[in-house]
């Protein structure tokens, strides 16, 4: 099941990648913000960095220092790294670690773009899942992470990466989603779920232990108070966690992958563009076959993902005795 969930995100994920997404659309931006970051910070970027994946915005509570080495787990467009880079300044590194050949690539190009731009080249990005880092003992300031540990099969693995690659006295700073009591069985075995975000999450407390299992201590879990349908919220968009769009959204074009039906809104799209029907983090995951793992959309259109799920912010600390 772990295998198929991950080819399952790593299809999805690539075809957001490539679905021209960014923050020069209104939409997408206004998520972004939504969920913690400035429009000075989004300027500051290649817009195609953001493409309105996030459930908060960790280089904001990362306390980010001159000189650091950051590892941002399942980077994406870059969007974290970039603003993580500047933070950290030239003597310093961001690492972008993501398993989708299609946002390692998005995010080489806009790192190019960066460079045009007179920004200084501290940044690299690998391409790994978040349980099995090219990281070395002991190597990492602090690791970010934004809405993608939740989308780890094993996330026990994760936690004792995390603290295998951080340096004694290294933080975690992590945005997230967590639940709050137990889903629906009909969500928690959904495909598609877990692929927006949902299913995956585990309880607020399980996070808690797995993370002082794994060796951490100051361990902190903390609801943000987010509303996790501020994706269908803002501008009229469907994306992560919220419910699908109404028949009434534009038709897809014809070039639109044919698994995806016209009410899956692209996430964090807005809605009536070209792209409304091309991708989505929370539409129905294809199978290798094609076929559909069931309507997401119409599932969560029964019920209020809040009463279930947080947007969380995560903290620890590696002991310096280890």
């Amino acid at each position: 099941m772990s295998s198929q969930i991950e080819q399952v995100v790593r299809e999805r994920y690539g075809s957001v990648a490539k679905s021209g997404l960014s923050s020069e659309q209104g939409g997408v931006r206004a998520v972004a913000e939504a969920f913690g970051y400035t429009a000075e910070e989004l300027a500051s970027i290649p817009a195609e960095a953001n493409m309105g994946l996030s459930c908060g915005n960790p280089t904001a509570t990362a306390s980010l220092r001159e000189g650091e080495v950051v590892v941002d787990l399942g980077s994406g467009g870059g969007l974290d790294v970039f603003l993580a880079a500047e933070k950290v300044g030239p003597q310093g590194r961001a690492i972008g670690i993501d398993m989708t050949p299609e946002m390692l690539e998005l995010a080489r190009r806009n790192a190019a773009k960066r460079l045009e731009g007179g920004a200084p080249d501290n940044v690299e990005f690998h391409l790994a899942t978040i349980d099995r880092l090219p990281l070395a003992d002991s190597s990492v300031d602090c690791v970010i992470s934004n809405c993608v540990i939740n989308l780890a099969p094993d996330k026990r693995a994760v936690f004792r990466e995390i603290a295998r690659v951080l340096k004694p006295g290294g933080r975690l700073a992590v945005s997230d989603i967590a639940l709050k009591r137990a889903l629906p069985p009909e969500v928690s075995g959904d495909v598609a779920a877990y692929v927006g975000c949902i299913a995956g999450a585990i309880p607020v407390e399980e996070y808690r232990r797995g993370l002082a299992e794994a060796g951490f201590a100051e361990v902190a879990v903390i609801d943000s108070g987010a509303d996790l349908n501020a994706y269908s919220q803002v501008e009229g968009q469907s994306g992560c966690c919220s419910p699908a769009m109404n028949e009434d959204a534009a038709a897809p074009e014809e070039s639109a992958p044919k698994s995806l039906p016209v009410a899956a809104a692209s996430c964090c799209a807005p809605a009536g563009t070209s792209t409304t029907a091309a991708v989505s983090c929370c539409a129905p995951a294809a199978s290798a076959g094609g076929e559909q793992q069931g309507d997401l959309g119409e599932l969560l259109a029964r019920y209020d993902v809040n009463d279930y799920a947080a947007s969380v912010k995560v903290f620890a600390v590696k002991p310096r005795g280890e």
